[in-house]
Formats: C-alpha cells, structure tokens, sequence
C-alpha cells in the first residue's frame, strides 16, 4: 500500500484549525450523534454488513480549488471492526492525509487519530467498460461503535491543493461470523457457489473440507506428479504446507464472481503486507480476512478478494481468492503485473513493526510448494512485461526477483520496509525447502 506524501504532514497541523475540534480520548460522542447511522449493505446475509457514510466539507470552509477538507464529525453506529475510505472513480488518487479515530465497544474510550494509506495501487487491471472505485486500505481497528474522520487536502510551495475524488464516503465494516448457517442446497449440504469453489480444490481436500492438509516432501512430488493440471516439469518442489481454504475461514461464496479468471502460470510471487495494522490475534485472523473480502467486493466493487493466499502472524496460511490454490489463478494485488503471478499478504502493518518468525517462515514454505509446481526457482530473477501503471508503463520490461516485494512492481512501500528486509531470507529457505 503506498504510504501518503510526507508533504501532507506539515499541512495536517494548520488544516486542521478549520476541522472539528477532537474529543479528548475516553470522550463520549455529543448527544446528537448517538443514533446509528448509515446503511448495512447485504442485510440478507447471515452476518455483518457495511455502513457507507459520506465525508463532507466542514460548514462555512473554503471550497474553493477543492481546498476543503472533509470530514464526519464523531458519531455512534452500528458495531464494526474495520474500515477503509473509498471515492467513485479507481482512476483517481486522493491527495491528502486520511484520519480516523474510533470508540471500543469495549472500553467506551476514543482512540487517538490513525493513518489510512491509499490503495488503489492493489488493483484489478482495468477492464474495458468494467469501473472500479478507488479506496485507501482498510484498518482492522477491532469491535468499535463510534468513528470521527477527517481528510486535509495536501499542500505543497508549488501546488495548489488538489480536488478530492467525488463520492468520498467511509466504510464502516462488520466482518461477520461464518456464513455456514446460510441456504443449503440437497446435495451434501453446500451451495452451488460453495460447491463450485470447493471443486477447484478437489484434487488437495475432499468436498466440505475446511483446510487442505499438509504433505511431505516425497508425498507431494508424487501428489505434483499424478495431477491433472498441465504445469512445468520439474524436480524442486517444497513440501505442501497445510493451507486453511475459503470455508475454513468463512468466506461467503455468494457475493464473488463466479467465473475463476486463470492465467497461462505462476512466473512472480508478489508478497505483500495487508496495511491493517498489527492490532488482531491470531483467532481474530479469519475475521479480518473477512473483513478485506466484503471491503474489496462490496466496497471496492471487485470480483473477489485480491490476494491469492494470506499469511497470519501465526503461520498459518489461507487461501484468498477462489479458483484452486495449486492453480494459477490471476488475482488484484500488484497493477501491471497480476498476470502470471500470485500475492500474498502477510496480515497487518510492517514498516516499522517487525514480522513474526512464524509468519516468514510460512511465506517461505509457500513459495517453496507454489512456485515449485510451476517450475520456478525462489531465488531467481526473471523478465516481466508490464500491462501498465504509474512506475511501468505498459510495454515496459522489467526483471524481477521471483520472490518481489509489492514495491518492486508499483511505487509504494508495501510490503513495509521491516518485511521487504526480510524477503532475501525468505528466498534462500524456498530455495533450500525445494532442494536446490
């Protein structure tokens, strides 16, 4: 995720004059605002839901040159655990600095004021007719029910501030619990859609299995070997490492798209952090991935979760998008090069917090298995040619790592500067996991 321009810092503290004074932390909000507001999206749904509320220019500010901040002064809502702020048009950027403080459920206490960074750099590659909106990365904040946001527009010597993107709006999402309890078909108890992404794993985990299991070394070049999936020959693969799939983490298989876009094979592995802060347990992962898949479906308006897999700080592994996790399907994770590739997201914020040895370790054991199917080496380099974005115009070849940090691609400094250090180490045991 592309951090915010350090210009905007200097401007944050003179525009903010003009915003809405901060509630001291542990303040309740003002009376007016305790009445929930907003719209759930997918009231139907078994559980959870997003409020969609608008950001507006403060009374009587300067609009001029689209000068003026935006803003939702504090309110009470319905309980959510994460959010993210999204406009109409995936084109456009937002020039500014985006700040939320919430209120725990828990405590009843206001949290300071939180950085979002923008995200449009994690993307699907346009489509023609097809429109996406842009958003920043969503923030796991935990069980909230207030929220303030505020939005100051960047200032530099030798620019005016830019407009704000129209249909500036935050999300405000429940993750929900598992949808298990949803409709059932007869036929053993899934849903079509549940049955169609739980078939892209047949050859790994039986129908209505929850994770795949893992295998040893000699287990899994053998299980390569009698695969129906035409890949590239090869010797080095490293053991397949137990990977909880989509029902295990309680994906609703009714909201994404239900063709699996593939492409031709996985040449990159893209790692990636997920921007929504380190403040989740290990139990809590299932939700958050939740949480990132109705913000990116519902929210970002995408066809389905933009990673392939994510990683807990746990080590434990999770398929992200649908199709098959031996497959290559293309996912929305690194504009210009989602062909061919596959990302993954290690969960939480890593330029500054260091990743977990667990959580290396399972991004190793990963790539190991997944780029070995395809016959690549974790420690090699290769020459992509880019589909298009602000770092590499379309047409440009580039060489990558086979084992690139998202920052590598795309100007941005996901995946944090803590675990793109870690990413030589990660290459090396890849390497020695498949044999080489």
């Amino acid at each position: 995720m592309r951090a915010f321009l350090a210009s905007t810092i200097g401007v944050a503290c003179a525009a903010a004059l003009s915003l809405p004074v901060a509630l001291p932390a542990g303040a309740a909000a003002p009376s007016a605002s305790r009445q929930p507001a907003g719209t759930v999206a997918g009231a139907g749904q078994p559980a959870g839901g997003t409020q969609s509320l608008p950001l507006t220019a403060p009374a009587g500010a300067d609009r001029s040159a689209g000068a003026a901040a935006r803003v939702l002064p504090p309110r009470t809502v319905r309980p959510y655990s994460m959010l993210g702020i999204v406009w109409d048009d995936a084109g456009e950027e937002l020039h500014g600095r985006a700040q939320v403080r919430t209120r725990s459920t828990a405590s009843g206490q206001w949290s300071g004021w939180r950085d979002l960074s923008a995200h449009h750099d994690d993307a699907p590659d346009p489509v023609p007719g097809e429109r996406r909106r842009g958003g920043t990365a969503p923030l796991w904040v935990g069980a909230s029910d207030g929220v303030q946001v505020r939005v100051v527009p960047e200032r530099t010597a030798h620019r005016a501030p830019a407009a704000f993107p129209a249909g500036l709006r935050i999300e405000l999402v429940d993750p929900g619990g598992d949808p298990g309890g949803g409709p059932r078909d007869r036929a053993g108890g899934l849903t079509t859609a549940e049955r169609q992404s739980a078939a892209a794993n047949a050859e790994l985990a039986p129908i209505g299995a929850t994770e795949i299991a893992p295998l040893g070394r000699a287990a899994t070049e053998e299980a390569a070997r009698r695969s129906a999936e035409p890949r590239a020959a090869s010797r080095y693969i490293g053991p397949r490492p137990g990977i909880v799939i989509r029902r295990g983490w309680g994906a609703n298989e009714s909201w994404r798209e239900r063709r699996f876009p593939y492409t031709k094979t996985v040449r990159t592995a893209f790692v990636h952090h997920s921007g929504t802060g380190n403040g989740y347990s290990c139990a809590q992962a299932p939700s958050v991935l939740r949480g990132i898949y109705r913000y990116h479906v519902h929210s970002m308006k995408w066809r389905d979760i933009g990673y392939n897999f994510a990683v807990d700080k746990c080590g434990t592994i999770y398929e992200g998008r649908a199709g098959g996790v031996a497959r290559a399907v293309q996912g929305a994770h690194t504009l210009g090069f989602n062909h061919n590739s596959m990302g993954i997201a290690v969960l939480g914020t890593y330029d500054a917090a260091r990743p977990s040895r667990q959580a290396v370790e399972a991004v190793a054991k990963l790539t190991a298995w997944k780029l070995g199917l395809f016959g690549r080496n974790p420690a090699g380099s290769g020459t992509r040619v880019s589909l298009g974005n602000t770092k590499y115009p379309k047409g440009t070849r580039v060489t990558l790592r086979v084992i690139s940090g998202h920052r590598d691609g795309f100007y941005t400094d996901c995946p944090g500067a803590r675990l793109y250090d870690r990413l030589g180490g990660i290459r090396g045991l890849a390497a020695r996991l498949q044999g080489r």
